[in-house]
């Protein structure tokens, strides 16, 4: 789990050094929160939600906490939810992140223009597409990733 929070760390640097519209596009400290909320449970997911969004927050100017609280209730979602229904198929898997991840930036914007009373920067509407291509992106590393459990076996 280190190194995934190392690696998403390492990641959303790189994106925002290449371009500050790529880390409104694609949210890896989501996707490692999903990822390890489906395979560990809630609990887990909350912890690891509370971690990635203290971090993902570090790099923002804002409001320190707000991305905590928004990934920590998307964690012990993801990992109650994937409990009750199998969401192993690419297509399950996608609507199940995109779900979660529009869920997200729903509590991510009501906590900011509610704590701010101000409108929300959408980057000219670029962060709409995030739940999107951050859904996608993580369907088919899930994928991925699960064909390379099953041939390690």
């Amino acid at each position: 789990m280190f190194v995934s929070v190392l690696i998403a760390f390492v990641l959303y640097t790189l994106l925002g050094k290449i371009s500050v519209s790529l880390l409104l596009l694609v949210n890896f400290f989501s996707l490692l929160v999903i990822y390890f909320a489906l395979k560990k449970g809630e609990i887990y997911g909350a912890c690891l939600g509370t971690i990635c969004g203290l971090l993902q927050d570090s790099f923002s100017l804002s409001v320190f906490g707000v991305a905590g609280i928004a990934k920590t209730i998307i964690g012990f979602f993801a990992g109650y939810i994937s409990g009750k229904i199998n969401v192993t198929s690419v297509r399950r898997s996608f609507v199940f992140v995109f779900v979660l991840l529009c869920m997200e930036l729903l509590i991510w914007a009501f906590l900011y223009s509610f704590i701010f009373s101000e409108r929300v920067n959408t980057g000219g509407g670029l962060i709409f597409f995030q739940p999107l291509i951050t859904a996608a992106v993580g369907s088919l590393a899930y994928r991925f990733l699960l064909k390379q459990n099953r041939s390690k076996m």
